[in-house]
């Protein structure tokens, strides 16, 4: 006992020096890697910017979107995305100025929420399709994206058509404007254009989730680049991926229709090596463009500005360490461990050191936590001479080695060049701040990639030896709110271009009639029979950012007295009860001026919260309320507007003058509208009579329809 009291540390500090050295030699060997990495980027860039970069002229936006459109498939695999496929996809379909392309969602029969809300989206969208697959998840993330393509397939046999290429985004991602435009620039000329990948901008003291920023930075800053250049091998990232047509029959023909490997957990990086060894041209594309971003800085100052990068996908990653190091855990798992036993070191010499580079992250992510082990112990025992607490300690293992020393120095000054190009790549992005707090977070980095690694190899050999499945191991995904993003509010006809409802012909008609009768859009747009009420409820609600509700005939009854009459059918408003807050709550067709809703709020006492409805429901609610009491009918029965509607939509009466006197109008006491107008001089008999017969032609035309 006392020998071990007296000589056990000393012991100990030997045993810490081997280690030491082994651990020195294999982070010796990373670096070189890793310098030779810098090296070639360096030299290449250098030498891009005296040759290539001067004698070509850059490819410009203009270039880009004056090149005839060609047809382009977004798929997007869909398991628990209930929180966040609506917005995804609502900010998807806002941000792209493409027209020709159709969205595919593959969801499963036993995640009814995710179907929900895929489902209400599809009612909006024309160009988005639904996929089902034939049996419940989650299964993997590649079964889904097989069934997918098929119902891609079959999607081009149905219509004749045939699609130029097929883009894989998931339902976190916030696409460029310009994006599927560069793809219709490249496919099919490539067969994978794989665009970088970056994280939304996180605060300072996100430390978890800033890792994010920092590694995907400079990977997709630095690492990628030199990957294509030494082996014309792109890995696909999942997200932000082009395939060409002519690539995805490939892939089906080598694998029994199914393109992407449903035994690996990263079959994005498994498709790219695939594509590789069948020949196929690949691509790592960075078109400059200007992103407008809010930043905060460390002091709480807040400001938007405009910087210039690379077109990119941009979404939010784990902001716990727990959800980040099982993410890369499954990562590390797909491209380190079951591509090594899947394909083993396939290609040419530079696929075998890119497959190497990719691999060596199952060993240095557990050496280098090992790095920072060792150094707290060494600290620990200097402290430890100082206090003169350990006085016993055998003569230094490697004294006489003077090598050792040169290697720690080496991996020193290594350490010193990858935290100046962390800081670099961050700073080039995110701003100088974010830039200098890359630096602390390379220790947090370390300790994610060292439980992500050690989570790897566990799973691995459960399932190696005991049989244990792998399975989909699912991340949380959050998406940006519309102030994150700087989201503009959108006019309605700009909308309802987007949303492929409306070309810009009709629209340009429609704007011209609207000015000329002085009526809304909306209504033009349904006159002319381009719009239905349903699509145009939803786009009113999307533009003012209201949620949406459906009147019936009992909603209308039962708060028929919540509000004055004469108020519901001056502001088009109905209102259906208070919130379980207590809150009023009123059914429009469209948001209320601030003083209607004033006026509104001080007869429902309380300000109200909007919710839009049908247009047909508005006019039917309000029919009920005054001119018609038993009559209820919406867009599914019938969409009879209302007198005054029929009035100004066919010019018999000046909106001002309507307005003007609907103020005064009481229905307990002035009866029908019409006589009501009639009356007050407003309009002739005649015009009346002529609304009522339009209102009864309309009727009619439904109720044969």
């Amino acid at each position: 006992m006392q020998y071990f009291l007296t000589y056990g540390g000393a012991e100990y500090y030997v045993v810490l020096e081997w280690v030491a050295a082994a651990t020195a030699i294999v982070i010796a060997i990373s670096s070189l890697d890793d310098l030779f990495i810098d090296a070639y980027f360096w030299i290449r860039e250098g030498y891009r910017r005296l040759t290539v970069k001067r004698l070509f002229q850059p490819l410009t936006p203009e270039q880009l979107v004056e090149k005839d459109q060609q047809p382009f498939a977004i798929m997007i695999p869909a398991w628990r995305e209930s929180e966040v496929i609506a917005v995804m996809l609502e900010t998807m379909v806002a941000s792209l100025n493409y027209r020709d392309y159709v969205i595919f969602v593959g969801t499963y029969p036993n995640d009814p929420e995710t179907i929900t809300e895929v489902e209400r989206m599809r009612r909006r969208y024309k160009q988005l399709q639904r996929v089902e697959l034939p049996h419940n998840g989650p299964t993997s993330k590649a079964d889904c994206l097989n069934w997918v393509i098929q119902a891609i397939f079959h999607y081009e046999e149905l219509h004749q058509t045939e699609f130029a290429g097929v883009v894989l985004h998931d339902s976190e991602d916030v696409l460029h404007p310009l994006e599927l435009y560069l793809f219709n620039y490249l496919l099919p000329r490539k067969d994978l254009v794989q665009l970088p990948v970056v994280s939304l901008e996180r605060n300072w003291y996100e430390l978890v989730a800033a890792t994010y920023m920092d590694e995907f930075a400079e990977w997709h800053g630095k690492d990628l680049p030199v990957r294509e250049s030494i082996s014309g091998m792109v890995p696909s990232a999942g997200v932000g991926t082009g395939f060409s047509r002519h690539a995805l029959l490939a892939l089906c023909a080598e694998n029994g229709g199914r393109p992407f490997n449903v035994d690996s957990l990263t079959e994005d990086y498994d498709i790219g090596l695939r594509l590789s060894r069948l020949g196929m041209k690949s691509i790592f594309v960075r078109f400059p463009v200007q992103y407008e971003v809010r930043r905060r800085s460390m002091f709480g100052n807040e400001r938007v500005t405009t910087l210039e990068m690379p077109l990119c996908v941009r979404e939010f990653f784990p902001d716990n360490f727990r959800a980040a190091y099982r993410q890369k855990a499954r990562w590390t798992l797909g491209i380190a461990l079951q591509s090594w036993r899947q394909i083993g070191w396939p290609g040419s010499l530079a696929t075998k050191y890119l497959l190497f580079r990719d691999r060596k992250s199952l060993v240095t992510s557990l050496v280098g936590i090992l790095a920072y082990v060792l150094v707290i112990h060494f600290m620990l025992f200097y402290l430890a001479a100082l206090a003169g607490i350990w006085t016993v300690r055998f003569p230094p293992v490697f004294a006489d080695n003077p090598w050792l020393s040169w290697v720690l120095g080496f991996n020193l000054a290594a350490l010193f060049l990858r935290a100046i190009q962390r800081a670099y790549f961050v700073s080039r992005i995110y701003g100088y701040e974010q830039g200098l707090l890359s630096l602390p977070r390379m220790v947090v980095c370390t300790a994610v990639n060292f439980m992500a690694a050690a989570r790897a190899w566990r799973v691995f050999l459960q399932n190696a030896i005991f049989g244990a499945p792998v399975t989909w191991d699912k991340t949380a995904h959050f998406f940006p709110t519309a102030d994150q993003l700087l989201a503009r509010r959108r006019r309605l006809g700009d909308l309802l271009l987007t949303w492929q409802v409306l070309d810009h012909g009709r629209l340009e008609e429609a704007l011209a009639e609207q000015k000329k009768r002085d009526i809304p859009l909306g209504r033009v747009l349904m006159a002319q029979g381009w719009l239905d009420d349903e699509t145009l409820a939803e786009a009113i609600a999307v533009q003012a950012d209201l949620p949406r509700c459906h009147l019936s005939a009992e909603d209308v009854k039962l708060h028929a007295d919540d509000m004055p009459r004469a108020l519901s059918v001056r502001f088009r408003t109905i209102s259906i009860g208070p919130a379980p807050d207590g809150t009023p709550r009123i059914a429009v067709g469209g948001p209320l001026p601030a003083e209607a809703l004033l006026e509104v709020g001080n007869a429902l006492g309380g300000v109200p919260r909007q919710f839009v409805a049908r247009e047909s429901e508005i006019a039917s609610g309000l029919r009920l309320l005054s001119e018609a009491p038993d009559q209820f009918t919406t867009a599914e029965h019938g969409n009879v507007p209302l007198l005054g509607d029929v009035l100004m939509d066919h010019g018999l009466v000046k909106r001002a003058d309507f307005e003007h006197a609907i103020a005064d109008y009481r229905p307990e006491r002035d009866g029908r509208i019409g006589d009501f107008l009639v009356a007050r001089g407003v309009v002739t008999r005649e015009a009346v009579e002529a609304a009522f017969e339009e209102q009864r032609r309309q009727a009619r035309e439904q109720v044969e329809a």
